[in-house]
């Protein structure tokens, strides 16, 4: 397979850091995306449709969230057959996971097109921004096609250890996205539809490098034959899929939820809300990227049947995941206010989101560890336990909001973050260790009777 990168060999930092680098590009590429998005939005058109279009954060956590957890899972089943040198397997894998895809966006199409009314007033949306979220998210779902390809190949090249294609293909994407942003709200004055258009545009544009990329790599293309029927293949990719689709949705559900209860305090603190989003997920950037080398790095090795170079491979990330939290932490405490001014507008939401920043850059420290020890629970084939790591932080999270909301404001939110990635926290940690010790202990023993 020309161009990608065998992670079963080699040094382990070396291998990883050189696959963690260009991957956190593109994951900074596409927060930066989405930040400037925000300000663009916010303001060209306004705090009440910045509202609007954050407001539609968790019901895409649990539409594009899913179709992006199953792709992600399909993902750790093509790694761990091209860590195995399986190669007629990974071609199967792979065309199965596109059939897959195909028969996933057709349902999440529909019912997201379908529910976003009703969920929008479930969650409390005020009428000032209805019509816009409303606007912004048929668009979104309709394009989803678009988004779950970019998803699937992003996740194929990863998988294979490729993390500079999709480097390269959000590095152009983003630049005509933001393009497309400002031609579109700026100068054709659409509204928040246009942010929407532009985002739809620019993924197809990074889906189509990325599938080139693909077909350009294989020594033997994909064909026909490879999409024949295979129960077995197909119920792997389901299983793991599945499970990473659900612990996604579940935890969207959650969020959806907290969404709804900030929704009934106001449009500024739904504005807030937003944006200390967009803020949270930018700062938790390097640990996610650590989580989806992490993923790639071990299934390769777990197919490679390697465990000792799967325990170095994790504690490199939880090395990655530490340091980026005490630059994080630092920015999001001491500079809370500018960031919040810098998105916002009115004295009294700006004031809401530094409340928020600063408690939650204090507790991310949980999550960045949380991402790294689910991820390699998910790349050593145990997907139920991160699936019920999610329900975990559900249970965690609703009631630890309706009980801290009303009694000490904005800032419960954020000690409901914390309070959830606690518990989704030590589920996972737990399971790593003792999947890695039972893995290393049967290798010990197969080891002894070969030799």
């Amino acid at each position: 397979m020309d161009g990608l990168n065998d992670l079963t060999k080699g040094k382990v930092s070396t291998k990883l850091l050189g696959f963690f680098f260009p991957m956190l590009v593109t994951n900074l590429l596409q927060q930066v995306y989405s930040v400037a998005d925000t300000v663009i939005v916010g303001k060209g058109l306004g705090d009440n449709a910045l509202g609007a279009v954050g407001n539609l954060t968790s019901f895409s956590l649990l539409i594009v969230g899913f179709s992006m957890g199953m792709t992600n899972g399909f993902a750790v089943i093509i790694g761990q057959k091209y860590g195995g040198g399986r190669a007629d397997a990974v071609r199967r894998s792979i065309a199965h996971s596109v059939r897959l895809s195909v028969l996933l966006t057709l349902l999440l199409t529909v019912t997201g097109c379908l529910s976003l009314k009703p969920l929008l007033l479930a969650i409390q949306t005020d009428r000032m921004i209805l019509t816009d979220s409303l606007k912004y998210g048929y668009i979104i779902f309709g394009g989803l096609a678009v988004t779950v390809a970019y998803n699937l190949c992003s996740g194929i090249l990863r998988s294979l250890g490729d993390s500079k294609t999709p480097f390269v293909a959000i590095m152009i994407s983003s630049a005509v996205n933001v393009i497309l942003d400002c031609a579109l709200i700026f100068l054709v004055r659409t509204g928040v539809e246009g942010a929407a258009v532009a985002t739809i545009l620019a993924q197809g544009l990074a889906a189509h490098i990325c599938y080139r990329k693909i077909k350009a790599s294989l020594a033997v293309p994909v064909t026909r034959a490879d999409f024949d029927r295979d129960g077995e293949m197909s119920g792997l990719l389901l299983k793991n899929g599945i499970s990473m689709a659900c612990m996604n949705s579940v935890t969207a559900v959650g969020c959806m939820v907290v969404q709804g209860y900030v929704n009934g305090c106001g449009v500024a603190y739904t504005s807030a809300y937003s944006v200390c989003s967009k803020y949270l997920n930018l700062f938790m950037l390097p640990s996610l990227t650590a989580g989806f080398a992490v993923s790639s790095f071990v299934s390769q090795n777990y197919g490679a049947d390697k465990p000792a170079r799967i325990r170095q491979g994790v504690h490199v990330c939880l090395w990655i995941a530490l340091l980026s939290y005490l630059l994080s932490a630092a920015v999001m405490v001491f500079y809370a206010k500018p960031l919040a001014g810098f998105m916002l507008n009115e004295e009294r939401t700006i004031s809401l989101a530094v409340e928020y920043l600063r408690i939650c850059g204090v507790e991310l420290l949980l999550v960045n560890l949380l991402f790294v020890y689910r991820n390699s629970v998910q790349g050593m084939g145990h997907p139920l336990i991160p699936m019920l790591s999610g329900v975990v932080e559900m249970m965690l999270r609703i009631p630890a909001i309706t009980i801290l909301l009303p009694r000490i404001g904005f800032r419960g939110t954020a000690y409901a973050e914390g309070i959830a990635w606690v518990g989704a926290l030590a589920l996972n940690a737990g399971a790593y260790g003792e999947i890695a010790l039972t893995k290393a202990v049967f290798h010990y023993a197969r080891q002894q009777s070969v030799d």
